[in-house]
């Protein structure tokens, strides 16, 4: 048995299975976090270092997909080639009746309550999906934040949707904006794990996108 389980009631409204989907998924990643805590598991003060436990460790692992039934509907790549860079994991959905361009995104940054990563955050994390440097195919992707020093995480939500209206120069000299329709708030889902958040973003092609984050704590495993 497994508790990759969902919260349904905490949508935004007209939200359909997609989210859904993404959302037991990121459930499922919440309970992946929770393990590498429990078990105590050391790494270093990388963000590939920690993006690859998760992937190496729990969603491309036979044995750990085969007992959380949710992973066994996706095909995940780490380190997947996007129009500009390279995303942390794609979550490409299991289905044949679905495009092969179908599938969600996960980008990953680590935060220390300092003002450069939290802008890395947004002008090199979420800036990517509003500009369409990553592909947004289900107009809903998400977002891990790898908390490396002991911080407040709700003040450091609130210290980064400061900095959403800024404009910032990517990593490509381009000037970016977050374009934030609803700033990054509290949503309950994945067992009310207490550090998921959701934001609304306009798209590049005028669209809505949804990106839902999660902020996991992982100061006292750094080496």
């Amino acid at each position: 048995m497994n508790n990759c389980q969902l919260n349904a009631n905490t949508f935004f409204p007209a939200q359909h299975f997609r989210d859904e989907s993404l959302a037991s998924l990121l459930a499922c990643c919440v309970e992946i976090y929770k393990d590498i805590v429990a078990k105590n598991k050391q790494m270093e003060n990388q963000e590939e270092k920690i993006r690859d436990l998760f992937y190496d460790d729990y969603l491309s692992n036979d044995d750990y997909r085969d007992s959380h039934d949710i992973l066994n509907r996706f095909d995940f790549t780490a380190e997947s080639k996007e129009k500009t860079g390279c995303l942390d994991i794609r979550a490409k959905t299991i289905n044949p009746y679905i495009s092969t361009k179908a599938y969600f995104s996960i980008e990953c940054k680590r935060l220390d309550g300092k003002s450069h990563l939290n802008a890395e955050y947004v002008k090199n994390g979420i800036c990517r999906y509003v500009t369409d440097y990553y592909s947004t195919y289900f107009d809903t992707n998400a977002m891990f934040g790898f908390v490396v020093e002991q911080i407040d995480i709700d003040k450091n939500i609130e210290i980064i949707n400061g900095l959403l209206p800024k404009n910032y120069k990517n990593q490509q000299g381009e000037t970016v904006n977050a374009k934030a329709t609803k700033p990054i708030q509290h949503s309950s889902f994945a067992n009310s794990y207490p550090y998921s958040y959701l934001s609304t973003h306009t798209h590049v092609s005028g669209k809505e996108i949804v990106l839902y984050h999660l902020m996991f704590d992982f100061s006292n495993n750094i080496i």
